[in-house]
Order: C-alpha cells, then sequence, then structure tokens
C-alpha cells in the first residue's frame, strides 16, 4: 500500500505536469516566432503597452477610465486581433500560443476553489490500484501460466466430479464474468482448503479486468479491517493521513472490483463484522464487483460473521468450491 507520502507525491505529479504544459507551450510559440515575424513584433508591442497600461493604474487610479486609458486598452485589443488573424491565416489554431491544460477544471493545480479537484481524487485512487501489491504477481499469475495439469482427473467421490473437470467449470465462469463485465453485474466467492489454487485465480480475474482498464483494488481481510480501523478512529490533524485514508475507504467501496483475499484470517470482532457487512452491502447496492477467496465453508460465514452477511453471499455471489491437493506441496515433491 501507499504510505501517507500521497498527497506530496501527487502535488509532484502535477508541478511536473504544470512543467511540462509551460515548456510545450514555449515550444509552441517558438514555432509562431519563426513562421510568423511579425506575430513576435506584435507580442513585443503588446508587453509593452500592457506594461505602461499597468503602471498607469497603479500610479494614476483615477485616470484608469480616461480617453487616455481607453485609447491604449483599444490599442491592444486592435493588436491581440491582428495576431489571432495572422494565427489563422497562417494554419495555426487560435488558442495554438495559450497555455494548455490536461484538466481544464483546476487548471492542473489539483484544486477546485478550496477543494480538491476531482482529478486529484482520480489520481489519488489510481495509485492505490497500481500499488495494491497486486501488480507484481500478475506477471506470473494469470489465464496464461494457468496449469489444468495440478489437479487430478479422479473423479471424487464426495463430489461425482474430479477436481481438474471442477476447475475448468470454475474457469470458464470466471471468464464468463470477466466478458460480461460490462453487461451482467455479478460477485464471486471462492473457498476451498488451503494450496489448492484460490488466490491464483482471483489474480487471474484482476489481470483480465486490469487490461481492460478496470479499476481493481486488492486486499487481503487484514488489510481491509485496518484500512476501515484507520478510516474510523484513526483521523488525525495531519491533511496527508487524513486524505490517504480516506481515499483509500472511498476506493474500497467505490472500485470496480474489489478483492478480498483470505477471509477469516483477520480478528473478527463486532466492529469488522458491522463494517465488512457495510461495505459489501455498499457495493451491492452501487453494483461494484467484490471477489472474496476463503479457507472458510459457506457454511461457516454466518456463524463467524454474521447471518446478514451470509445471506448476502449466499444470494448475491457465484459460490466456487476449489477441492483437490495441496498445489504447493505437489510442486515442492516434483522438484
Amino acid at each position: 500500500m501507499l504510505n501517507n507520502s500521497l498527497y506530496q507525491t501527487i502535488m509532484r505529479d502535477y508541478d511536473r505536469r504544470q512543467a511540462e504544459q509551460k515548456h510545450l507551450q514555449d515550444l509552441r510559440i517558438q514555432e509562431i516566432y519563426e513562421k510568423i515575424p511579425e506575430y513576435r513584433t506584435l507580442e513585443q508591442t503588446i508587453v509593452s503597452l500592457c506594461a505602461d497600461e499597468a503602471r498607469d493604474r497603479i500610479l494614476n487610479p483615477a485616470l484608469s477610465h480616461s480617453e487616455a486609458a481607453k485609447r491604449l486598452h483599444h490599442q491592444i485589443t486592435e493588436l491581440k486581433e491582428r495576431q489571432r488573424t495572422l494565427l489563422i491565416s497562417s494554419g495555426f489554431p487560435e488558442d495554438y500560443p495559450e497555455l494548455h491544460y490536461i484538466c481544464p477544471i483546476c487548471k492542473d493545480t489539483g484544486f477546485s476553489g478550496n477543494d480538491l479537484c476531482t482529478c486529484f481524487r482520480q489520481a489519488a485512487a489510481q495509485k492505490i490500484y497500481d500499488q495494491s501489491r497486486i501488480a507484481p504477481i500478475l506477471e506470473t499469475e494469470n489465464f496464461d501460466t494457468f496449469n489444468i495439469g495440478y489437479y487430478s482427473e479422479a473423479t471424487d467421490p464426495r463430489f461425482g466430479i474430479s477436481p481438474a473437470e471442477n476447475m475448468r467449470t470454475i474457469v470458464s465462469r470466471c471468464k464468463a464474468f470477466i466478458r460480461d463485465f460490462d453487461q451482467r453485474f455479478a460477485n464471486i466467492f471462492i473457498t476451498g482448503n488451503t494450496g489448492v489454487g484460490k488466490s491464483f485465480l482471483t489474480h487471474c480475474i484482476a489481470n483480465e479486468l486490469l487490461k481492460d482498464s478496470r479499476s481493481v483494488l486488492y486486499m487481503t481481510a487484514f488489510d481491509l479491517i485496518e484500512a476501515f480501523e484507520k478510516h474510523t478512529f484513526g483521523h488525525t490533524d495531519e491533511l496527508e493521513d487524513t486524505f490517504y485514508e480516506d481515499t483509500l475507504f472511498d476506493s474500497i467501496m467505490n472500485c470496480d472490483t474489489l478483492i478480498i483475499d483470505d477471509l477469516g484470517t483477520e480478528t473478527v470482532n463486532n466492529f469488522t463484522v458491522s463494517q465488512l457487512f457495510l461495505c459489501l452491502n455498499h457495493r451491492q447496492e452501487y453494483r461494484k464487483s467484490t471477489i472474496i477467496s476463503t479457507n472458510l465453508p459457506v457454511e461457516a460465514i454466518q456463524d463467524i460473521y454474521s447471518e446478514r452477511i451470509s445471506s448476502r453471499i449466499i444470494s448475491y455471489y457465484h459460490i466456487f468450491l476449489i477441492f483437490g491437493e495441496d498445489i504447493r506441496i505437489k510442486i515442492a515433491r516434483s522438484r
């Protein structure tokens, strides 16, 4: 996760953005000067007249509405119009010499009035998504590296199907979830013993969604509850700390897909249960997909958490049970 330097990091990004845009403006103006020498002469005259106008307003405020002041202002306006005509006749856009902004709302400052601009909050959320500790994992854990050979083809008498066939079905349904992401809102609950590939499967899903430019936030259940605690109890007077906590909380509640890994490994108490319910309920209400992986059978959710959480999962989640041998042990044996 990001640390509390998030605020300063993004502000430095805005500083770089402003510097880059100013550099591009300087290059455009230099291009105009080279192609239209008269434009540069007019610019120098306008700068001189504007300086005279500003000086007169400071030294003689009472004269700011005099006929001389009006004539000066009119002269400047005519020169600017001549510049505009030269630009257009030479094939340049009218705003070519102006400073352009990536975000016209805040003019690349990060602030709209006294409030943080929408683009600032989006940038903060993106950094949290980018650094949710999943990106490096996806390079090696994705559908391209998924190996069905780790699952036995022998039928398991408990389920009447082999681990391999069961996994093929689950993978197929997960790919359908990804393919229909825009058309069909859905959630996924993945359960199974340790080492059967639950986390690997969530990584495969995350990788495909990220390739489709979806916002994906991956958190362990422990990290999720810690984020809830800091948001609820950990506010300080430091703007950076508060901003980070609020941004992370907003991302948890509203990202396109929230992946909660290892549910059941966190400390469970009244606070964690209530916060988890609020999170799942909010995301369900606003149709934001959630993927949960856990060693717990779905029947245990009601006992450990609450009937309300259990009901949400049973009613609104695709429930996938992965069974088979511990793949990590199989890999270790084969070495």
